[in-house]
């Protein structure tokens, strides 16, 4: 059969490219044809057993039947002994070398050979059992041929007559070996015919789909950006064609996240590019402000501390830009740190990059601290509060009666710090839900890439913590930061006691 379908269903790419057996290996279909011929040659083998064994038996049968026939019709000459050139015929004629038959406890030699050969084994075939029987055809087959064999058994079933032959076995070896070769010819044959019809049927079934994914998935390795490339799956219900809808699934799942990180080398790239001056830039902008502080102005002395702050950061920033194209964040430098102070200092800075209608409201507590590294803790909850802050800006159901509103509760529960992020917006879309903390997919708004998120989830739990979306708001959206303090060990907890 020519195989169909492979051009059209596999985008293969360059066919000389793919990878072939390697030298001596053999295939799952000439393993299959192997495999089904041996096993049919078993079968024909357990099968012959017994069979032989029941021709043996049916060949003795046979003789004792017609020398029985012949010893009842010279049974009825009363007594009267034939010739012995009639007995010589009768013997040929039979194939035996001597001829007995026994009724009503009686025996009379019915024909005899002239010089009867020595009986080396007897056999009764009225209490031959089926092993019995398959022991005496393979002692036959192996070692017989030039024995002399006495052979008895009833005439027609009847329990008064008996017949009781000697013959010689060379001609039951001989039928035996010749039925053997028919059987092994015809088992050839069969094995042939039904590993052919097996194995045509499993190629098909089996054998082509699983080649097809395998050229496919070669294809793929080789081009994985190439969307061509994913495997097209049969319109099938079996498991091979579950497994083809799972493989392009996972193709497909593989070219997006190939995309992404495309797209994160390419903004690592291009931030690499911008970095250094960058750098030079923000330090020339933190001289300026340190001049800037000098000048004696109470509005300016105000604003300065917050600007130095805020461009020292930047430069900070600027220094570790490329980590999160790295997948890694600075260790923690973990200290108790206020947390009052920070989030006045985030709800500083975010109400003045956001709408002036916006309210900020802070629920912590003066005296709570937290241990956590304050650089890393200002970014993470800058994100989540100007995030709230954006999505307020922009809520298309602006409701001039709505208050708009952004929250920071704090609290301590024994060694853990838990900090809520909320706002009186519209809520995350479904899409933004399904793909939280993934960067370039979980933004809320048009335009985002969803990095705020990611990388506040990437510094909390670098603290050993935990960020999560609050279900619990009915409005709007709040997010639940829950912080450890580190474990402190035995000999510090007792030189602080």
């Amino acid at each position: 059969m020519a195989e169909t379908g492979s051009d059209d269903q596999i985008a293969a790419g360059d066919s000389g490219n793919r990878t072939d057996l390697r030298p001596g290996a053999s295939s799952l279909s000439s393993k299959l044809l192997w495999l089904t011929i041996l096993f049919v040659m078993i079968a024909e083998v357990l099968i012959f057993v017994p069979s032989v064994a029941n021709t043996r038996v049916r060949w003795l049968e046979d003789r004792l039947n017609t020398a029985a026939a012949a010893a009842v019709v010279i049974e009825g000459l009363n007594e009267m002994e034939l010739p012995q050139v009639i007995q010589n015929d009768t013997l040929m004629a039979t194939g035996t070398k001597a001829i007995a038959l026994s009724k009503d406890g009686m025996s009379r030699m019915i024909a005899t050979a002239d010089n009867l050969p020595m009986v080396t084994h007897q056999y009764d075939l009225s209490t031959v059992t089926p092993m019995q029987a398959i022991v005496d055809a393979f002692d036959t087959i192996l070692f017989g041929g030039d024995r002399v064999i006495r052979v008895y058994g009833p005439v027609g079933g009847s329990a008064d007559m008996s017949i009781d032959l000697v013959l010689e076995d060379g001609p039951l070896r001989h039928a035996m070996l010749i039925y053997g070769r028919n059987v092994f010819f015809l088992s050839v044959l069969i094995s042939v015919i039904t590993a052919g019809l097996v194995f045509f049927a499993i190629d098909r079934i089996m054998i082509r789909p699983v080649r097809r994914m395998t050229d496919n998935m070669q294809a793929f390795s080789e081009a994985p950006e190439n969307p061509t490339r994913i495997i097209k799956p049969r319109p099938v219900g079996d498991e091979l064609g579950l497994a083809e809808s799972h493989l392009a699934d996972m193709q497909g799942r593989l070219q997006q996240t190939l995309k992404e990180q495309r797209h994160l080398a390419d903004l690592g790239l291009a931030v690499s590019k911008i970095n250094h001056d960058m750098r030079n830039i923000l330090t020339s902008a933190q001289l300026m402000s340190d001049r800037l502080s000098m000048v004696d102005d109470p509005l300016v002395k105000r604003f300065a501390p917050k600007l130095l702050r805020t461009i020292d950061r930047a430069v900070g920033y600027s220094s570790e830009v490329l980590a999160y194209g790295k997948a890694r964040e600075a260790i923690p430098r973990r200290r108790f740190i206020n947390l009052m102070t920070l989030a006045e200092e985030v709800c500083d800075i975010v109400a003045e990059e956001s709408d002036p209608a916006i309210g900020f409201v802070l629920e912590v507590s003066p005296d709570l601290e937290v241990e956590a590294d304050s650089e890393q803790m200002f970014r993470v909850i800058y994100n989540l509060a100007r995030n709230a802050a954006q999505a307020l800006s922009q809520d298309p159901n602006d409701d001039a009666a709505l208050v708009r509103r952004i929250t920071v509760h704090a609290q301590r529960s024994g060694s853990v710090v838990q900090i809520r992020v909320i706002d009186t917006g519209p809520g995350l879309p479904a899409k933004a839900r399904e793909n939280l903390f993934k960067p370039f997919r979980g933004s809320a708004r048009s335009g985002g890439t969803g990095l705020g998120l990611a990388i506040a989830r990437e510094l909390v739990m670098a603290h050993g913590g935990s960020i999560m979306l609050d279900e619990e708001v009915s409005q709007g959206t709040a997010f639940l930061i829950e912080l450890p303090d580190q474990p402190v060990p035995i000999d510090t907890y007792r030189a602080r006691a």
